[in-house]
């Protein structure tokens, strides 16, 4: 059940901010014997971004690998704003509200470990996966039913899309 204050901020939301590894992966590194990198995706969370763009939100990445996979997902579901290989993510999270003109109450972020901790003290509304090892550092606005790679990130964007309708 989500809070009368939650659903405040909620409403407030034009922008999402995610992390990929342990929101839109399961946290794992796949190689294969060729040294190849893989990592799996959720088409649950593919959908969300096409719900909020519907929505007028855009979505925006934020991680701290710089990945191939990453970069092919991002390009597949057509988000503009993806940073790889990111050390101060709250620099792109400033640079992002100076682009987009928004406050950081307009903007939702989730992530799931304590390189996303800067981000979440600021952000308006935030959210990690429950598999997150860093829950009582983060202290996100809502500790998510879904883990990582299982549709976290949509569980997060329905909540959102759900206040936003009302």
């Amino acid at each position: 059940m989500i809070s009368d204050s939650l659903k405040a901020k909620a409403k407030k939301i034009k922008l999402m901010i995610t992390d990929i590894d342990g929101v839109w992966t399961d946290a794992k590194m796949y190689y294969t014997s060729d040294g190849e990198f893989m990592k799996s995706f959720s088409t649950y969370d593919g959908m969300a971004t096409h719900l909020l763009k519907k929505a007028g939100i855009p979505t925006a990445i934020i991680t701290g690998e710089n990945s191939g996979p990453v970069a092919a997902r991002a390009k597949k579901l057509k988000i503009d704003d993806v940073y790889l290989g990111v050390d101060d993510k709250l620099e792109v999270f400033e640079s992002l509200l100076l682009k987009y003109s928004l406050g950081p109450d307009e903007v939702a972020y989730i992530g799931d470990d304590i390189n996303d901790y800067l981000v979440m003290q600021v952000a308006g509304l935030t959210a990690s996966p429950a598999s997150t090892p860093a829950f009582h550092i983060l202290k996100p606005d809502i500790l998510l039913d879904r883990v990582g790679g299982d549709g976290a990130f949509r569980e997060f964007a329905d909540i959102i899309l759900a206040c936003q309708d009302q």
